[in-house]
């Protein structure tokens, strides 16, 4: 399947490794650790997904649903201690919420048929 998720999200990993490159030193095995964590398990399992079938694809999804709703929450506690700045965290929100529509979208199209 082709799909835009996937250089859209490896974009955004990209940005993102080098943004947390400046994080503080002391928060990078704890908060920054965790962030790059959610986000590259999140790209991991769109390929995961990408080579399952039927059920299988759309319980992967929903995985990667979680950890992108993990990547969130990291990169909002990030802009709140003042590691992002105001426009960093909107272009990160921005990918963020495109990223999560085209998500959404893979997901419609994995259901299975009403009555399977």
């Amino acid at each position: 399947m082709t799909t835009p998720i996937f250089p859209k999200t490896f974009d955004f990993v990209t940005w993102l490794m080098g943004q947390a490159e400046r994080f503080p030193r002391n928060q990078r095995f704890v908060i920054t650790g965790r962030l790059l964590g959610a986000a590259l398990n999140f790209q991991e399992l769109l390929v995961e997904a990408n080579a399952a079938r039927g059920r299988a694809r759309l319980n992967v999804l929903d995985r990667a649903d979680a950890e992108l709703d993990k990547v969130r929450l990291y990169l909002r506690l990030a802009f709140q201690w003042r590691w992002l700045s105001p426009g960093q965290y909107e272009h990160a929100a921005r990918q963020v919420a495109e990223i999560g529509k085209l998500l959404g979208g893979w997901k419609k199209v994995a259901q299975p048929p009403v009555g399977t």
